[in-house]
């Protein structure tokens, strides 16, 4: 059953990374971003919310280790820690960024207890 749901985290957490990978402005919409005078938004997003989150899910199933899953449960609560810091100080629309913050939480949980 672990390996079952570490393989879940890890193709769940491809499967979003290819949307900033491959659809930047869509991403960007959805995250409520916008490109300004240059396309060094797109960019970013391409690096942070796809490659970067593609690498991490596909280096976990490649390496396949209760290390690698549980590197990724770090990461996973860096995003939740940084979620509840702006949901405390910078007021996003808190539906949207609890819901965000829930799946980065159960994710992080998850990974952690189940691979450390």
């Amino acid at each position: 059953m672990t390996d079952l749901l570490n393989l879940t985290c890890a193709l769940l957490t491809v499967a979003l990374g290819l949307f900033g990978f491959l659809a930047p402005r869509y991403t960007a919409r959805v995250l409520d971003l916008a490109p300004t005078h240059s396309t060094m938004g797109l960019s970013e997003v391409r690096a942070s919310t796809g490659g970067l989150f593609v690498a991490l899910g596909l280096g976990c199933i490649l390496l396949g280790t209760p290390m690698a899953y549980a590197m990724m449960g770090i990461a996973y609560t860096g995003a939740a820690a940084g979620r509840i810091v702006s949901m405390s100080i910078d007021n996003p629309p808190q539906p949207k960024a609890f819901l965000y913050f829930f799946f980065e939480a159960v994710v992080a949980a998850w990974l952690l207890w189940a691979n450390f």
